[in-house]
């Protein structure tokens, strides 16, 4: 790619909404991982019913099950994607705000089903950002502009997990999570200032928007290279999405105070984050989708043996910055791979319903598997745990030999073959 064509793919408006888009989605999800954990643990709930509160974010799982009603029907206000947007993230808001007026004590259930819905409206905001990303984004665009995506995405993830622990050492969860909550606006500010991209098609009935996205994808890719990379989708992310699901709990076990993890967290993740996202997409325009995965892959399974290090030296707060900032760098840039090698995947013509599908597929061991992880450290412990986690990372290592191998001539954005005719 030549110069100009690279500044070009980078310096637009088109990134600006991608950084917005991804904070946007990644604060509700981080609120349930990191501030929830932390709220609970501090509350006195075990690390069993901590893991088990993971079966909230089931949503993440389904909610391929109503994008194509996204797809089929329009809201009375702003268009098709950013009337949905709207209602989510107004809905998103409230019920996060809403979460600590319960008294976990006596209504641990009740609790559990408000983190649902909030869940559930992050699913639906999701599967809107993701559809409306995928139609903004030229094809070449697809791994710079996911990058971006993730790693603000994962930037927001400094709001529940650095800013809104060092509150709740100065404040009652009340107050913590109304002003997580705020943060919502900017995805509110987003939606009011983007206008509604283009829908190449749309489906006339619900019967095209239901199954028609289905038969697409394994008619275009045929019905093996179709489960190996739904196969390749849930594996590629299992090692870190176990190992990072407790990382709140398990830093407040090794002794670290809240805002010690607050402090250490934001000065220790924004350089490797900032880096990843600038050079993470920028290497998917280098060199492609597919060898970033494996760059990338390695790198992610490395960030998952410093969780491991940092369970066997204990407390120790450089360790800790060490072990957080790799981890962003690392972790983030398997993500952002992952997500491009997801968009580059997705028809043009049935990007809500593909891309939530497959979005699912990427999200369903983290809700599956996280709700056993309490109980498998309360057996085998910390340590032990980790390197569970780094053996679990290899199937979908070895997979890319299949769905993305290192020498094959595919382009940074295009899509994988027949996907252009089907579009």
């Amino acid at each position: 790619m030549a110069e100009s064509e690279l500044k070009n793919a980078i310096f637009n408006r088109r990134t600006v909404i991608c950084i917005f888009t991804g904070f946007s989605s990644g604060l509700p999800f981080f609120i349930l991982i990191q501030l929830v954990p932390a709220w609970l643990r501090k509350e006195g709930v075990g690390l069993a019913e901590i893991g088990l509160f993971s079966a909230v974010s089931l949503p993440y799982v389904w909610k391929f099950l109503w994008a194509p009603l996204l797809d089929r029907f329009q809201l009375p206000l702003l268009g098709l994607r950013r009337g949905w947007m709207l209602i989510s993230q107004v809905l998103l808001l409230l019920s996060i705000a809403a979460l600590p007026w319960l008294d976990i004590q006596s209504t641990l259930w009740t609790t559990a089903y408000l983190a649902t819905a909030v869940a559930f409206f992050s699913a639906t905001q999701d599967i809107v950002l993701d559809a409306y990303r995928r139609e903004l984004l030229p094809d070449a665009e697809l791994g710079f502009g996911n990058s971006v995506h993730i790693n603000a995405y994962r930037m927001a993830g400094f709001i529940p997990g650095a800013l809104s622990l060092i509150l709740a050492d100065n404040f009652d969860w009340n107050t913590v999570f109304a002003m997580t909550a705020l943060f919502m606006l900017v995805g509110v500010v987003l939606t009011l200032c983007i206008s509604e991209p283009p829908h190449p098609t749309r489906p006339r009935n619900l019967r095209q928007a239901v199954v028609e996205p289905f038969t697409e994808f394994f008619n275009r890719q045929g019905w093996r290279s179709a489960l190996l990379i739904l196969a390749f989708i849930f594996l590629y992310k299992l090692g870190d999405n176990m190992a990072t699901a407790l990382s709140t709990p398990f830093y407040i076990d090794l002794g670290f105070s809240l805002t010690e993890i607050g402090l250490i967290a934001k000065n220790a993740a924004f350089w490797p984050m900032l880096v990843g996202s600038i050079a993470g997409g920028i290497i998917m325009i280098k060199i492609g989708i597919n060898r970033a995965l494996w760059l990338f892959g390695a790198v992610q399974l490395v960030s998952i043996l410093g969780f491991a290090l940092l369970a066997h030296v204990g407390a120790v707060r450089w360790v800790l910055a060490l072990v957080i900032g790799f981890e962003y760098l690392g972790v983030g840039l398997g993500t952002a791979a992952s997500v491009a090698f997801i968009a580059r995947t997705t028809s043009k013509r049935h990007t809500a319903t593909q891309f939530a599908l497959f979005t699912a597929i990427a999200a369903l061991p983290r809700t599956l598997a996280n709700t056993s992880t309490g109980f498998l450290v309360e057996q085998i412990g910390w340590e032990s745990f980790f390197y569970v986690c780094a053996l679990l990372a290899l199937p979908g290592m070895a997979l890319l030999l299949l769905v993305a191998p290192w020498h094959a001539k595919t382009d940074t954005g295009t899509e994988p073959q027949g996907a252009r005719a089907a579009d």
